[in-house]
């Protein structure tokens, strides 16, 4: 009886389990079989514009499609840091007891990247600091403080300090860093300096925290802080000056009108007897490329004024051809003479149309460019580099003078500018 009872449960265990993996193999077929139905509608559809259109998916061209294809086959954990990210984000979503905030690890990875790339501009602006940077107004380097600023390896400092400004009374000198403004203190840009500072209403004072800097690449200097009450007046961007028959025209930077000041300074000058020009871009942080060709080109009657070098390849800005004198020209430039003004002084010495004076520049020649982030926030990064007409490196480099002047101890004489008025003389008895 016993024996009876143990061979009818194991016959029942045979069956059950016969009929599970009867179910099995039906739920498997069904699978194959559907799976076969969508493969095939998927070509069916994809073939088909017309229903997808229709249906409001996007239509890749054929050689769209390669291209995505392409570059997703090629992202792997080894070259793509993408790919290694959603592999650590997959395990711990997966497994880990701890949770993590998206956008604080966004923020702490993007700035972790930009750290180890060799692009000091390189940055991530979260959506709160992107906001405020869309409703900055650069166009000028310096507001009612005194103070021209200028933007070198992701830092900002002082290009002059205007005589007689507020800055000037507490003893911000040039080379200075920005550290904070009003106990804000993080990698601050150019133009979140000179919002920030244009904000401060007529009466109110902000305190800036400066570093001194020994040069422009030094990492470390003493710390000042200054409490500075912004005034209304602005110091003019172009001024001009007859000395004998030498036309002197001083650009402070390089802004929307300067073209068409820098054109009416040689006019008028024409018209008293200058018969050579000094054009003095010392302390010029630059500003825009579209001015800097304009302004060139009042010199130079065409060709080549600067290359551009981007991911895509070299172009290059040609003269305008608006040429508007061929007198003799001599350029001052020093170390603090950077971007869009080594732009114009590399132009015109390229061109054998002016001879340059003074100090090798700043080398500062790459371009910034801002690009929004689907998640929020954008992205910093260094775009293009400017090279000279003949193809000469300014990031890193500088344009060299081609007679070298220091500036003098005693800073009642100008040694560099008493050089480029006798070259001028000169070059009119060549």
């Amino acid at each position: 009886m016993v024996r009876h009872k143990a061979e009818t449960k194991r016959s029942a265990l045979s069956a059950a389990k016969t009929h599970e993996r009867k179910v099995r193999l039906v739920r498997t077929l069904s699978l194959v079989i559907v799976l076969a139905v969508v493969f095939s509608l998927g070509f069916f559809v994809r073939s088909n514009t017309t229903l997808l259109t229709a249906l409001g998916i996007p239509v890749l061209t054929d050689r769209e499609a390669a291209q995505v294809a392409s570059s997703d086959a090629n992202k792997t954990t080894s070259n793509s840091i993408g790919a290694r990210l959603n592999e650590v984000e997959d395990l711990l979503n997966e497994n880990s007891m701890d949770g993590f905030d998206l956008d604080s690890v966004t923020k702490s990875m993007l700035d972790s990247l930009a750290e180890s790339t060799g692009d000091p501009y390189l940055a991530y602006f979260d959506p709160a600091r992107y906001s405020d940077y869309l409703s900055e107004n650069a166009e000028n380097s310096y507001d009612g403080i005194g103070v021209l600023f200028f933007e070198y390896n992701g830092r900002v400092l002082v290009n002059d300090v205007f005589e007689g400004s507020p800055a000037a009374s507490k003893g911000v000198q040039q080379g200075d860093m920005i550290v904070s403004i009003n106990g804000d203190e993080h990698e601050w840009t150019m133009a979140e300096v000179v919002n920030a500072l244009s904000a401060v209403q007529p009466g109110e004072d902000v305190v800036i925290r400066w570093r001194h800097l020994s040069s422009p690449d030094a990492e470390t200097g003493e710390e000042f802080s200054t409490t500075l009450s912004p005034t209304e007046s602005k110091v003019r961007n172009v001024t001009s000056q007859l000395y004998g028959t030498v036309g002197y025209i001083k650009l402070k930077q390089i802004t929307q009108s300067s073209a068409d000041l820098v054109r009416q300074s040689v006019e008028d000058l024409t018209q008293q007897g200058a018969t050579s020009f000094v054009l003095d871009i010392r302390d010029n942080p630059g500003g825009y490329l579209t001015q800097a060709v304009d302004i060139a080109s009042l010199f130079v009657k065409s060709g080549v004024v600067v290359q551009v070098e981007t991911t895509d390849g070299v172009t290059t800005k040609q003269a305008s051809g608006d040429q508007i004198t061929t007198a003799p020209l001599v350029v001052l430039v020093n170390d603090y003479t950077a971007s869009g003004a080594e732009v114009l002084a590399g132009a015109l010495q390229d061109n054998d149309r002016a001879t340059i004076v003074g100090e090798t520049t700043l080398g500062k020649g790459s371009v910034q460019v801002m690009r929004e982030l689907t998640f929020g926030g954008a992205l910093r990064y260094t775009a293009a580099y400017y090279m000279t007409p003949l193809g000469h490196d300014i990031e890193g480099v500088g344009i060299h003078p081609d007679i070298s002047v220091g500036m003098a101890d005693d800073t009642r004489s100008d040694a560099q500018l008493s050089q480029a008025l006798d070259t001028a003389e000169e070059l009119v008895l060549e």
